[in-house]
């Protein structure tokens, strides 16, 4: 009995004329083109300008080296968020999560995706330490070489956390188990 529901119902479908007016009826309906005259407002003109004060969504907004990690085409140096002990944890869980795959856990490039992978080896990012903090953030935002953008996976606020904790791999690379670092202090 239940087979015989949905046959019914595409029987009862079949017999139905819908005149192709009523599905066109977008395509075939009275509009303004672009650049078309119009008589309606009063400048005569059919497409609207913006708003007063409205920003398009491809504008860049706020605080560039925020943002992009580059102010005026130059790499920031500094990191311009305060470095503290929860944006370390922070950059600790999410480099964990979307890094450490290709870049090892302790940033030196070591790892089983890094093995088998045929183009490119990820870099040691331990050894890129002379790279101002504006370099890794760009890569994480826009992708560098074979490595994707991760804007989608890290917002703003992650993307530096993932830097400082970087900046941190750095700093405890040549440090002996047990021994006071400071934060990193480019955080101005």
């Amino acid at each position: 009995m239940r087979k015989l529901i949905p046959a019914v119902g595409l029987l009862a479908l079949a017999g139905c004329e819908i005149p192709s007016e009523f599905l066109q009826r977008m395509e075939t309906q009275s509009k303004y083109e672009y650049y078309e005259a119009s008589e309606f407002w009063a400048d005569g003109r059919s497409m609207r300008a913006p708003p007063e004060g409205s920003i398009p969504r491809e504008a860049k907004v706020g605080n560039p080296g925020m943002t992009t990690g580059r102010i005026n085409g130059a790499l920031v140096s500094a990191i311009p968020v305060p470095v503290d002990k929860r944006v370390l944890l922070l950059g600790q869980k999410k480099y964990g999560i979307v890094c450490a795959q290709c870049h090892g856990v302790l940033g030196d490039g070591n790892s089983i995706v890094a093995e088998n992978m045929g183009l490119r080896l990820p870099p040691s990012l331990l050894d890129l330490s002379s790279k101002p903090v504006g370099h890794f953030y760009a890569a994480i935002n826009e992708g560098y070489g074979v490595m994707p953008s991760f804007s989608g996976e890290l917002d703003t606020e992650e993307r530096w956390a993932v830097v400082a904790y970087v900046r941190a791999l750095q700093a405890a690379r040549g440090t002996r188990a047990g021994a006071e670092q400071p934060l990193p202090q480019e955080n101005r």
